[in-house]
């Protein structure tokens, strides 16, 4: 089994900044890919960033990129998601998300078998 807990979220304004972190723990070595995913109210949850948690593949959403960027620490089993210049629209719920598999292209929930309890993001205008 593997454990997600996030944090770092928060409010903040237009044209700020954040960085979540997401704490893995449990059966690391069983896992290939971590992700960041979100959700709003009434909304689906939506994919926002990968990263290969040995290797180096990345990917961002279109929405991400240019003002997000993610990272892993594997020495200390984390994952961050740097967000700059944020506007309304990125309020949600923020999901960290790990799976067992490496595919070409992670960008699905089915993807993944893991997922944290989430934490806040709330960006006012």
């Amino acid at each position: 089994q593997v454990q997600l807990v996030e944090s770092g979220g928060g409010s903040v304004q237009a044209g700020g900044s954040l960085r979540l972190s997401c704490a893995v723990s449990g059966r690391t070595s069983s896992i290939y890919t971590t992700a960041w995913f979100r959700q709003a109210p009434g909304k689906e949850r939506e994919f926002v960033a990968y990263t290969g948690w040995t290797g180096t593949s990345q990917e961002l959403s279109d929405s991400a990129k240019g003002r997000f960027a993610v990272s892993r620490d594997i020495v200390g089993n984390k994952m961050y998601l740097t967000m700059n210049s944020l506007k309304p629209e990125d309020a949600a719920v923020y999901y960290c998300a790990a799976s067992r598999i490496n595919r070409s292209t992670m960008t699905h929930v089915w993807d993944f078998d893991y997922w944290g309890q989430g934490t806040q993001v709330t960006v006012s205008s």
